[in-house]
C-alpha cells in the first residue's frame, strides 16, 4: 500500500508540467507586458469622473468650482452661476465628450456642481447623473448619447444631497442610489409614489469612523438573486433593497483594514459564468486601500504604505469565507478594469497615503493583470510602466476595442501646473493589453453576425459567426458580455462581465466560424441595457459589438 507521503509525491510529479508552465507565464510576467499610447495631451479638463456611451464616447467630468479650465464652451456660451465657489461667470467647460473613432473632444455644458457624483448608463443608454457638490449635491442631470446633445439640468431629482455617493442599475431598469457623505440612506430613480422618499441604511452609519468615514462611494453589485452585496469599510451585507432588509452579513475582512474612500481600495464582481446552471456562483475581489488610521497620519504628513492584500470571496456561498492574495505591488486609490477576456486590470494610485488633498506620494506606475482561474499564487502579473502618474482623481474604462483608456489625476485643490508635488493632468492614455500585440492578429477573432446594435431578449439563443485567419483551438473558444461601468475614486459602478453559455464551435468556412450562445435570462444576472459583446480565442477578444438587452 502507498503511504501518503508517496501519493503526496505523485500528485507534485502529476502537477510538474503545470507548474512549469506557471512559472514560465510568471516570470514572462515579471518581465512586463501591454504597451502605452498618449492619445492628447490636454483634454481642457482633468477626467474625474468616466462613463463609455454605446455610441463609442466616453463622457467625462471634473468640477465646476476649479476656476477656468483649459478648453472653452463653444459658441462664445458662458455659465452664469451666482451659488458658483470659484467663478460666477465661467466660460470654460467642465466636462467633455471623447469620441473613440476620431481621437477629438468635445466641449459640454454642466451648470452646477458635479464633483465626487454618481451615475451609471440606464437601460436606453442615457447617463444618469446624480449629486455632486454645493448647488449640485440634490441634482439630477442626464446625458444622451448623440453627437449634438449636452448635458440636461433635471432639477433637484434627490431627496437626499449625496457627495461620495454609488449607484447600481437593477434588474427592472431603475437605478439606485446609495450612501455618501453623512447620507446613510438610499433612494431610487425615476421614482413612484412609493418610493419618492429615503430608505434607511444604518449600515453606513455603523461602518463610518469618526473623523475618516472609510466608507463612502461605497461598493455595490447586483447578486444573481437580487439583492445586493454592499462593501463598506471592511465588511459587506447582502441587502434586500425591497424590503430594506438585510439578508446576509458577511465576516470582516481579515486585517480589518478599511478599503473604501479615503482610505480607497477598490473592488469587481468577477466574471459571472455557467448561466444555464440552477445556481450561479458569484465572487466579488477587494484589491487594496490603506491601513486604519492612514488618512489622519498622512493629514499630518505621515504616509503609511498601502495596503498589498487582495480578498476574494464567494458571495453566493452558505458560509462564505475570505480567501486573501499578496499583490505584488501595494496600491492605494487603484482601479480596476474588467478585460474582454475575463481577466482584471489594476492600474493607477499611489504606494503610500490616501486620497484627499496632496495626502499620498509614491505613484505606482506599474498596472498589474490579476487571472482570476489560474492557481493561487499564479494569478497576478505585472505590466509596463506608465510615465505619468495617475494619483487621486485619475480614471480608467474599457473600450470596445480591448485598450483601457486612463485619464485624470488632480490632488490639487483647483488647477495648478506648478509649484506642486502632482499637478493637475490634463492628459489621455490608453493602455494596450498584451492580447492586442500584432503578433496575435492570426489568432483574433472577427465578429461577422450580429451585427452591432442588435436587440436581444433575455433568454434569447444566438448564432455568433467570426472569423479567425489563424488556427483555431475551438476548445479554447468563449463569448463575453461586459457593461461598461461608471468610474470614479477608484470605484466602477455597474461594472459587469457575463460568460455565455455556448455550444460547440462549428466551421462555415475556410476560415469562418460559428457558435450558439444563450443570453441570461433575467435581469438578476444582467440588468437591461448595452453591453460589449466579445468572442474570445486562446485569451485574445475580438473587437466588440454592441448588444441591447432586453
Amino acid at each position: 500500500m502507498a503511504t501518503k507521503t508517496t501519493l503526496h509525491l505523485f500528485d507534485i510529479i502529476r502537477q510538474l508540467p503545470l507548474l512549469l508552465l506557471l512559472s514560465f507565464h510568471s516570470n514572462v510576467a515579471n518581465a512586463a507586458g501591454g504597451k502605452w499610447e498618449l492619445l492628447m495631451s490636454n483634454i481642457g479638463i482633468s477626467a474625474m469622473h468616466m462613463q463609455l456611451l454605446n455610441n463609442d464616447r466616453v463622457v467625462m467630468y471634473d468640477r465646476t468650482d476649479f476656476g477656468a479650465s483649459n478648453i472653452s464652451l463653444p459658441n462664445g456660451k458662458c455659465r452664469n452661476n451666482p451659488n458658483d465657489l470659484a467663478l460666477k461667470v465661467d466660460c470654460t467647460a467642465h466636462s467633455v465628450e471623447y469620441d473613440v473613432s476620431t481621437n477629438s473632444i468635445r466641449p459640454l455644458m454642466v451648470q452646477t456642481d458635479v464633483w465626487c457624483s454618481s451615475g451609471s448608463a440606464t437601460s436606453d443608454g442615457t447617463l444618469v447623473q446624480t449629486g455632486g457638490f454645493n448647488d449640485g449635491k440634490n441634482m439630477l442631470r442626464v446625458f444622451r448619447p448623440c453627437s449634438t446633445c449636452d448635458w440636461q439640468e433635471m432639477g433637484n431629482g434627490l431627496i437626499q444631497s449625496r457627495w461620495y455617493s454609488t449607484n447600481h442599475l437593477l434588474p427592472d431598469g431603475r437605478q439606485i442610489t446609495i450612501g455618501g457623505r453623512d447620507a446613510f440612506n438610499y433612494e431610487f430613480y425615476p421614482k413612484t409614489a412609493s418610493t419618492n422618499k429615503v430608505f434607511s441604511l444604518p449600515f453606513l452609519q455603523q461602518t463610518n469612523d469618526p473623523r475618516q468615514e472609510n466608507n463612502i462611494y461605497p461598493f455595490v453589485f447586483l447578486n444573481v438573486d437580487g439583492n445586493l452585496f454592499i462593501f463598506a469599510n471592511d465588511r459587506a451585507i447582502l441587502f434586500d433593497y425591497m424590503k430594506n432588509t438585510i439578508v446576509k452579513t458577511y465576516p470582516q475582512i481579515p486585517g480589518g483594514d478599511p478599503r473604501n474612500y479615503p482610505s480607497t481600495g477598490s473592488a469587481v464582481l468577477l466574471p459571472l459564468k455557467n448561466m444555464g446552471a440552477q445556481t450561479v456562483q458569484a465572487e466579488v475581489l477587494v484589491c487594496g486601500g490603506a491601513p486604519r488610521g492612514s488618512y489622519l497620519r498622512a493629514t499630518r504628513g505621515d504616509f503609511v504604505g498601502a495596503l498589498n492584500t487582495c480578498g476574494r470571496i464567494t458571495i453566493t456561498d452558505p458560509n462564505p469565507q475570505w480567501t486573501m492574495e499578496t499583490m505584488p505591488l501595494a496600491r492605494t486609490m487603484g482601479d480596476m478594469v474588467i478585460l474582454p477576456n475575463g481577466n482584471v486590470m489594476i492600474v493607477n494610485g499611489a504606494a503610500a497615503g490616501t486620497a484627499g488633498w496632496q495626502i499620498a506620494r509614491n505613484p505606482v506606475l506599474s498596472p498589474v493583470i490579476y487571472r482570476p482561474d489560474n492557481p493561487s499564487g499564479f494569478r497576478f502579473e505585472v505590466q509596463n510602466p506608465n510615465t505619468i502618474p495617475r494619483m487621486y482623481h485619475s480614471t480608467a474604462v474599457l473600450l470596445r476595442d480591448g485598450r483601457v483608456l486612463v485619464g485624470g489625476s488632480n490632488p490639487n485643490e483647483f488647477y495648478n501646473f506648478t509649484g506642486v508635488l502632482f499637478p493637475t493632468e490634463l492628459s489621455l492614455e490608453a493602455f494596450s493589453p498584451s492580447y492586442l500585440d500584432p503578433k496575435s492578429s492570426n489568432l483574433r477573432p472577427h465578429i461577422i453576425s450580429p451585427a452591432s446594435d442588435s436587440k436581444i431578449k433575455y433568454g434569447q439563443s444566438a448564432d455568433i459567426r467570426f472569423t479567425v485567419s489563424g488556427l483555431l483551438n475551438t476548445d479554447l473558444v468563449k463569448v463575453t458580455m461586459v457593461a461598461p461601468g461608471f468610474n470614479t475614486h477608484s470605484n466602477t459602478m455597474n461594472q459587469r462581465m457575463l460568460v455565455l453559455s455556448s455550444g460547440k464551435v462549428k466551421r462555415n468556412g475556410k476560415f469562418t466560424y460559428q457558435i450558439k450562445s444563450i443570453f441570461p435570462n433575467s435581469g438578476k444576472l444582467a440588468p437591461p441595457g448595452y453591453y460589449m459583446l466579445f468572442v474570445v480565442h486562446q485569451e485574445i477578444p475580438s473587437e466588440g459589438i454592441w448588444v441591447k438587452i432586453q
